[in-house]
């Protein structure tokens, strides 16, 4: 079964009133339940536009999207947030950490969409920090934390509401090589409990050391496969 899957699908930006940006230009994607997927390409070749779209955080100009069997198109704005919530979860090269948040918090942070409790919000978000090597920093804020501990809280904010789906946007292109290596690893832990992984990176030997496929873009295109 799919878990990802797009058809011809189009991305347009408009700069000013004449000149239109294609981002995408006719992606057609598959990716199966529990596959590990890297897209790879130079900036500007797509990447981060259809991480976007197939995550639902931007709609296609033109074309087909389905995560999980749902097409986003059917979707309303509200139903599509919920969806979010419930199915993908998202690393980012920013973090995007609340700076007023603790850590726990910072993790919990989806599942107050999905109106879990407190109480349950913070057992969850804790064995998540526990997981990746942070129990002992649960309730420090991030201005308080490194910046591999603060992606580290974002990784398991990726995962607290157990998404079938995971996307993950440069999450090393700020890190240093030890900090990249735990994150991979957490990917590639991730990916072994069954997790179906999109990961945008620059970094070849990574994503040809832990990906089942890995599909180069160019110009909003799909170029070719391994």
């Amino acid at each position: 079964m799919s878990a990802i899957r797009t058809r011809d699908l189009v991305k347009e930006y408009r700069l000013g009133r004449d000149n239109v940006v294609r981002a995408l230009a006719g992606v057609d994607l598959e990716v199966e339940a529990g596959e590990f997927v890297a897209l790879l390409g130079k900036s500007g070749s797509g990447k981060s536009t259809l991480l976007n779209v197939v995550g639902g955080l931007d709609r296609p100009t033109a074309g087909q999207v389905a995560v999980g069997g749902t097409e986003l198109a059917d979707l309303s704005e509200r139903d599509l947030a919920a969806f979010r919530a419930r199915t993908v979860g998202f690393v980012f090269q920013s973090f995007h950490l609340q700076p007023r948040y603790p850590a726990w918090e910072n993790v919990a942070l989806p599942l107050v969409f999905l109106g879990v409790g407190r109480r349950e919000r913070r057992r969850r978000a804790a064995a998540l920090l526990d997981d990746v090597g942070l129990a002992h920093r649960i309730d420090h804020r991030p201005a308080e934390l490194s910046g591999g501990e603060q992606q580290r809280v974002a990784f398991a904010r990726s995962l607290v509401s157990e998404p079938r789906v995971l996307l993950a946007d440069e999450p090393t292109g700020n890190l240093d090589s030890e900090t990249s290596r735990q994150i991979a690893g957490l990917l590639e832990s991730a990916h072994e409990r069954g997790a179906t992984l999109l990961l945008v990176t620059h970094d070849r030997e990574m994503a040809e050391g832990s990906a089942d496929r890995v599909i180069r873009m160019a110009d909003g295109r799909i170029e070719g496969a391994s």
